[in-house]
Parts: C-alpha cells; sequence; structure tokens
C-alpha cells in the first residue's frame, strides 16, 4: 500500500510527539515522590564483602554506587570482626563519600572486650567509630531464634544489672565523644539499661539498633523511654521487607509518629547475597514506602540524612549557605 508522503511525515510526527511526551513524564517525578531523593543521605548499618558470611557486593564497589547517587554516607558492619581498617581502605578507592567502621562485640573479638575496642578506635583515619553490643551472640538472639547448640551467648547483663565489664565500657564511650554506642541485638529491657547508663555517663551518640527487630522487639512505650535519654531509635528497612519482614511500613510510621522523627534514624541493613535491591536503592525505596504511608519528606530527610549525620558529627544537613 503506498501512502502519500504527507500521511507518512504526519504519522512520524505523531509518533516523535508521543515519544517526547514519554520522555517529558519519566523526568518529572510522580507526584508525592518528587523531593524524595539520596543526595546527603547516610546508610547507618550496610553489611559488604570482604565478610565470613556471604555478601551480595564488595565494599568499594557499593562506595561507588552510594556516591555516585548524591549520597553521603556509609557506615560498614560486620557481626565477626572490626571494620575501621575496611573503611580506610574504601575511603582511599573511592573519594568523595563518608564512609566509617566498628566493632560487634560477639565472641569472634573477645565478647565485651574494651582492649579490643581501644584498638579499634587508634586505627589510621580514625574511621572506626561505633560499638555495636552483641549481635548474634545476645542471648537474646540465641534464646529468641532458638539455636540448638550455638556456643555461649556474649552476657551484658545479670539479675537486671548491667555487668562490669559492660560499665567500663560505656565509660569508656562516654570519655570518647566520637565513639556512637549501638545496643546491637540485646533484648529490649537490656537496651533501656544500657541507655540510660550510657545517658547517664554523658555518652553523646547512642543507637537502639533495630528496635522493632523480633530479637530486641521494643514497644512503642520502650522506645519513647529510650528518645527521652538522648537515644536515636533506628528502623531497618530489612525488617519490613522480603524474607525477614517481620512488620509493615504503615507499623513502622506509626511508631516513628509516636516516638517523633527527631530521634529516629532509617537504615537497611542490607547486603546478604539474597536480599536486593543493592543498598542505595533499597534505602530510596524504603524513604519512598514511608512517605506513601504519610511521613513527610523533611521529617524523611531528617532520619535518612540529618540525624546521621549527627551520629557522625558532621556538618548539618541541608547544608548552610555562607552569610
Amino acid at each position: 500500500m503506498n501512502l502519500p508522503w504527507s500521511h507518512l511525515l504526519s504519522r512520524q510526527l505523531r509518533r516523535a510527539l508521543i515519544g517526547l511526551f514519554v520522555l517529558l513524564l519519566q523526568a518529572v517525578p510522580m507526584q508525592g515522590q518528587s523531593e524524595i531523593n539520596l543526595t546527603g543521605a547516610i546508610d547507618t548499618r550496610v553489611h559488604s564483602s570482604p565478610d565470613s558470611a556471604t555478601r551480595s557486593i564488595d565494599a568499594d564497589d557499593l562506595a561507588r554506587i552510594a556516591r555516585d547517587k548524591s549520597m553521603r554516607g556509609l557506615v560498614l558492619k560486620d557481626h565477626f570482626e572490626p571494620t575501621a581498617t575496611l573503611a580506610y581502605m574504601v575511603r582511599k578507592q573511592v573519594p568523595g563519600i563518608e564512609v566509617f567502621g566498628g566493632i560487634v562485640l560477639n565472641r569472634s573479638v573477645g565478647g565485651i572486650n574494651l582492649e579490643a575496642v581501644k584498638r579499634m578506635t587508634m586505627v589510621k583515619g580514625g574511621f572506626g567509630r561505633v560499638v555495636w553490643l552483641p549481635t548474634t551472640d545476645s542471648e537474646s538472639f540465641v534464646r529468641k531464634l532458638h539455636l540448638p547448640g550455638a556456643a555461649s551467648p556474649v552476657p551484658v547483663s545479670n539479675g537486671g544489672h548491667l555487668l562490669p565489664s559492660v560499665l567500663e565500657l560505656i565509660e569508656f564511650i562516654a570519655q570518647h565523644h566520637q565513639i556512637v554506642l549501638e545496643t546491637g541485638h540485646i533484648s529490649a529491657d537490656e537496651a533501656l539499661l544500657v541507655v540510660h547508663e550510657a545517658h547517664q555517663r554523658g555518652v553523646k551518640h547512642i543507637v537502639v539498633t533495630g528496635a522493632m527487630d523480633m530479637v530486641v522487639d521494643m514497644t512503642v512505650p520502650q522506645m519513647q523511654q529510650a528518645a527521652r535519654e538522648g537515644a536515636f531509635i533506628e528502623f531497618a528497612y530489612s525488617n519490613a521487607f522480603g524474607l525477614e519482614q517481620q512488620h509493615t511500613m504503615r507499623e513502622f510510621a506509626e511508631a516513628i509518629r509516636k516516638v517523633g522523627p527527631k530521634s529516629c534514624i532509617l537504615a537497611t541493613n542490607f547486603g546478604s547475597d539474597n536480599l536486593f535491591p543493592l543498598h542505595p536503592q533499597a534505602l530510596l525505596d524504603f524513604m519512598q514506602a514511608l512517605h506513601k504511608e504519610g511521613i513527610s519528606v523533611d521529617d524523611i530527610d531528617m532520619m535518612a540524612k540529618s540525624n546521621p549525620a549527627l551520629l557522625f558529627d558532621l556538618p548539618p544537613y541541608p547544608p548552610t549557605a555562607p552569610a
């Protein structure tokens, strides 16, 4: 069938206009998500390789992706060995992004081992900034996950009182204001003991790790109590996602409203080899999901950007314009 040139041109023009319209739609974010972005965000709990557990991505590759997505920083966590050295090397390989490490006080580092903490803080660069109390070796973790035959867990309390070794650790952290004390996977009651003692002794940076994780299982009133004593309450996307889902996003949003975004931080806790997308996209998805539940853009930015910056003594977000 032979069509006149005018008809062919008209059809091509219509196609071009439709294509242009589609491109314009893609360029304009959907209403309600237009301001949700990763610029300035810090993921305060990420797992990556190298690790003795299988992980989804190497730390340096993750840092490149995060930097290219305009994220501000990452906090590298390993349940079994310190990550201060890894943070230093990743910063050398991937300039332009803040990368911090820490130590988890599980059996592999000697449990509540103050000497290991001191050495971690002395690693070149000073990027070893986080101390997590026991996670996979906590009494609460072993008890709630019913791990028969597990090696002896690492206790932090006895009879409702923190152990002397934990008190000594808290005192050291109180004297070194750059260190962030995280409660790990100890029980809610133990976390409140730690938060109270840390607050009394003047610890500057305190975080209740994964407050709604089944191992911790804090109630909203307990979160509110911890927040009143200066702790940030961490909400981890992994607890509301995929195979590890324990809560709905609506439950997260309701808890955030009751605690107050000023006392909350967001993290992914991603990195398992079966947990996708990768961390930056996961954090963005988390932010957007909370926004769909009615959390404002400003409050989301506070939890993903401003509050994490406070934890690591970084200049505030958003940056203030010079006078």
